[in-house]
């Protein structure tokens, strides 16, 4: 029989208050899976709008739900035919978010597919606040809209948990990067390497114009999208809960007429990319967004504190920790 482990869950749709840690077995890894005893995951916006039921026409109402995406932590056992990693090895990936898995928990069973080793000179807890947002990022600006190295780019929510790291990605790849963000995190941003800092209610108009818009908002695209410069393109990685059908209509329709196309973007996480995000962070090119740490046992506050906004970075929930590594020493 398995063994029992913690984890974190909802019953119900709701506030942060519906989330509490319960048991469930100790999953085993299949073939071609590790074993991950979890030291730290983070709370993303897409959980707390799934969290709400503002998703439920695609999340159902099959409850209890698992919590939690992504996590970092170190490989406690081996499945069937894996042979380039090891037990003992530290760790960073994520579940399949469309199963009933959830990282929020002790230990995770993992693809070796969506895994990657963590970067060697962070902290797990400090590497975590990396992952999600630097995977998003990265396959965004990369791959979607292909930034090149001299074009203007404008981050959107430049010090949420994705925008911290955006901003970080597309100075990697060599943009001139203007970070939009409340006025009492301009400093914060400025420090993450951004070349201007703009406050968001800011109108659009009067920004200038841009080559790529990396939108983590999902409102007013039709505005950005009229200061987009010749041949320039809109990723965002969200859209308007308060009108979904008139959001995602414009987002089509962008596609259709003119050449200022506005693209709709869901992170699909890989080991390749994780594996180029650990490369960066161990060249320094990345440096941690840690902006709050909570226990397991405090997964509501972790939410409610996400929740409120204001946020420097991620919100991390640490679930162990470490068996060795940076933390030890």
């Amino acid at each position: 029989m398995s063994q029992p482990m913690r984890t974190a869950m909802y019953a119900r749709y709701g506030p942060p208050e519906v989330l509490y840690t319960s048991t469930a077995p100790r999953p085993d890894p299949d073939s071609g899976q590790v074993l991950v005893r979890v030291v730290a995951s983070t709370v993303n916006g897409g959980e707390l709008a799934g969290r709400q039921g503002r998703l439920k026409i695609v999340t159902g109402r099959k409850f209890p739900r698992r919590i939690g995406i992504d996590f970092s932590g170190e490989i406690v056992a081996l499945g069937h035919g894996v042979t380039d990693f090891a037990v003992g090895d530290r760790v960073w990936g994520a579940v399949d978010e469309r199963g009933d898995v959830g990282s929020a928990a002790e230990y995770v069973a993992a693809d070796v597919g969506r895994i990657a080793h963590a970067p060697s000179d962070l902290t797990l807890v400090e590497a975590v606040s990396l992952l999600s947002g630097g995977n998003t990022a990265l396959s965004a600006l990369r791959d979607k809209v292909s930034l090149r190295p001299g074009e203007r780019v404008l981050i959107r929510g430049a010090a949420g948990g994705v925008g911290s790291v955006a901003v970080q990605v597309a100075k990697m790849l060599g943009a001139s990067v203007t970070a939009s963000t409340s006025p009492a995190t301009i400093d914060f941003v400025r420090e993450l390497g951004a070349d201007h800092v703009v406050d968001y209610d800011l109108p659009p108009r009067e920004l200038g114009a841009f080559d790529v818009v990396f939108d983590t908002r999902g409102t007013q695209l039709r505005d950005y999208r009229r200061i987009l410069a010749d041949g320039g393109r809109i990723v965002t990685i969200a859209f308007d809960l308060d009108h979904p059908v008139r959001s995602l209509g414009y987002v089509l329709l962008s596609s259709i007429h003119g050449s200022r196309r506005v693209r709709l973007f869901f992170g699909h996480p890989a080991r390749s990319l994780f594996e180029t995000l650990t490369a960066a962070a161990e060249a320094g090119e990345l440096r941690p967004v840690v902006d709050t740490v909570f226990p397991l046992e405090e997964i509501a506050a972790a939410h409610a504190r996400l929740e409120a906004g204001g946020v420097r970075g991620k919100v991390i929930v640490q679930v162990a920790a470490p068996l060795d590594g940076p933390e030890a020493a």
